[in-house]
């Protein structure tokens, strides 16, 4: 190794401590001063929620073969729920296209009711469309773990929206 080549080893070495050093200063400063400004704040006070173990049930089983009204949602509970607190419902409904030589784009939304905020917010959505006349349409929404206050949606364009009638599903 020829004396040019060490010094300029030498020279690269002693930047990198040097680089080293300082992004070890500030870490130790940005780590104390997290710290310092963290520590005054007080604890969030605990909430206690007691979630009722009521539920108002659908009654109505899943019907495959009957047809639905225009400007409503037929809405059953599955029998084939998942384990634990899953629930499986089955939402249908008649789209008729008022405009039978073009599209239709329609759009189911589970909204969940949010005591907090007073609204209701999107739980899933799903969404679709067709050509022709009618057509009956349905949705296989289920909801895992969720305890709360909920309705269907269905959303079409040409067209307007329907919603049905809100459900409690409960532990």
């Amino acid at each position: 190794m020829s004396s040019r080549s060490a010094v300029v080893l030498a020279g690269g070495t002693a930047n990198a401590v040097k680089l080293f050093v300082a992004a070890l200063a500030f870490t130790s400063a940005y780590v104390g001063f997290s710290a310092y400004s963290s520590a005054g704040s007080a604890a969030e006070p605990v909430r206690t929620v007691t979630l009722s173990a009521r539920e108002l049930p659908i009654t109505a089983p899943a019907r495959q073969n009957v047809p639905a009204r225009a400007g409503e949602i037929a809405l059953s509970a599955l029998t084939d729920d998942a384990p634990g607190c899953g629930r499986s419902f089955l939402a249908r409904g008649l789209l008729v296209n008022p405009r039978p030589g073009t599209t239709v784009l329609y759009r189911w939304r589970l909204s969940r009711w949010s005591p907090a905020t007073g609204t209701w917010r999107t739980y899933l959505a799903d969404h679709s469309g067709f050509a022709g006349g009618s057509r009956n349409v349905e949705w296989r929404p289920q909801i895992s773990g969720n305890a709360g206050w909920y309705r269907v949606e269905l959303i079409a364009r040409p067209g307007g929206t329907v919603t049905s009638e809100r459900f409690q599903v409960s532990c």
